[in-house]
């Protein structure tokens, strides 16, 4: 939106906004925020609004807990959901200690730097999401019953779609929001469901994702349902994916993606903790359309990199491991990451792998690695992984390792 400090003042007094939403997240990417009245606005652009650390998942492991959050004025949003009268907006933010200094554990800091570091070294990375997630009916009592809100499957209509009229009002929120959603459709599973978005640069698109998801959430609970996007929600049907979209500009123009394709899949097992950050996550990998083994492909969706086919401007690569419950800012920052050390130290990928790999014999596998198993064997490709103990800090990665995640 390209708002200053000023324009978001003078917005919130001609629009009757009374309370603003300081919105982060947690490591883990679960959306949190603190909400102000419109008159500590100056307070908050001026000094910050101190939160209490030690009552955030990830954050607690610090001796002090005092930190602050920092609004971005070009963040702003009205929630259209909220009332009219006495409106309410929200606006991300940075997270710093009392002195100022960033806060280790702010991961849309992290991908800050990791899209600065980039620009100086020439490149603009760009990102979009294909969004999948699950409705379940609401039973009342605050009780997910687990019972799909249909029966329908991979892009039927109504009437057996009855989740059309919903990701239509998502869609259209998001629009009110300034967010575009490219396509939506009725996924494979019963109840489950994909929104795609149009690629933008990084810290806007992982701020995209994160808006999408509280959305999500407060749309389908108007409509009595359940948003869930758990990797794995209902055993024997196809889990809930982020796949990650990307391109890479440097001097105004596309460039070959060769380099960011060989960077990440050189460094995958470590990233693959970040990505599939939950036990449940690696019952999803390796079975019903999502990849097992690290390797990419052009158009075949059993590798882990796929290049969809498209023209001009909308010719990227597809990143299809992570899951739902991956935080946007750390998964797009180890993506810029990989891509950097594939730049370069000039890597070359392996031949394409075209095949079918759900129905490839053992011998046609025999060649290709497989992503990580289970969270502990993710954990540890993380800890050993020389990208992963450079770029990420280690209170951060500590939050991680940890078994009880």
């Amino acid at each position: 939106m390209n708002y200053t400090k000023e324009e978001v003042k003078q917005f919130v007094e001609e629009e009757d906004v009374k309370f603003i939403r300081l919105a982060f997240t947690d490591v883990f990417g679960k959306a949190k925020n603190v909400s102000i009245m419109a008159s500590e606005l100056d307070r908050a652009f001026r000094e910050g609004i101190a939160i209490d650390a030690w009552a955030v998942a990830g954050f607690e492991d610090f001796p002090t807990s005092d930190i602050f959050l920092h609004p971005d004025p070009d963040t702003l949003a009205i929630l259209p959901w909220r009332p009219e009268h006495g409106r309410v907006v929200r606006m991300y933010c940075s997270i710093t200690w009392p002195d100022g200094t960033p806060f280790p554990c702010d991961t849309r800091s992290l991908l800050v730097r990791a899209a600065a570091e980039a620009a100086e070294k020439g490149y603009t990375f760009r990102f979009g999401t294909e969004q999948e997630f699950y409705l379940f009916r609401d039973e009342g009592e605050n009780e997910n019953t687990k019972i799909p809100y249909d029966k329908a499957g991979y892009m039927d209509i109504g009437p057996d779609d009855k989740c059309e009229n919903i990701r239509r009002e998502i869609c259209m929120t998001l629009e009110q929001m300034g967010i575009f959603p490219e396509s939506s459709h009725h996924e494979e599973g019963p109840g489950q469901n994909e929104i795609d978005f149009r690629y933008c640069e990084a810290l806007k698109a992982a701020d995209d994702a994160m808006t999408f998801r509280s959305v999500v959430h407060a749309i389908a609970n108007r409509n009595g349902a359940i948003a869930d996007f758990s990797p794995k929600p209902l055993p024997g049907k196809p889990g809930s994916s982020m796949h990650i979209n990307f391109s890479v500009r440097s001097g105004g123009k596309d460039i070959s993606l060769d380099p960011v394709i060989a960077g990440i899949m050189a460094h995958i097992r470590g990233m693959s903790l970040f990505f599939n950050p939950l036990e449940e996550s690696y019952e999803r990998l390796g079975g019903l359309m999502a990849p097992g083994y690290i390797c990419w492909a052009r158009e075949n969706r059993s590798a882990l990199i796929r290049i969809p086919a498209a023209f001009g401007k909308y010719q990227r690569g597809e990143l299809r491991s992570p899951d739902a419950m991956a935080n946007p800012y750390l998964a797009f920052a180890l993506v810029i990451y990989a891509g950097l050390a594939g730049l370069e130290a000039g890597l070359v990928p392996e031949k394409p792998v075209e095949g079918n790999l759900y129905r490839a014999s053992e011998e046609a596998l025999a060649g290709l690695e497989r992503l990580p198993g289970s969270r502990a064997e993710a954990a540890e490709a993380a800890s050993g992984s020389s990208l992963i103990r450079k770029c990420i800090p280690e209170q951060l990665l500590n939050v991680f390792l940890r078994e009880d995640n």
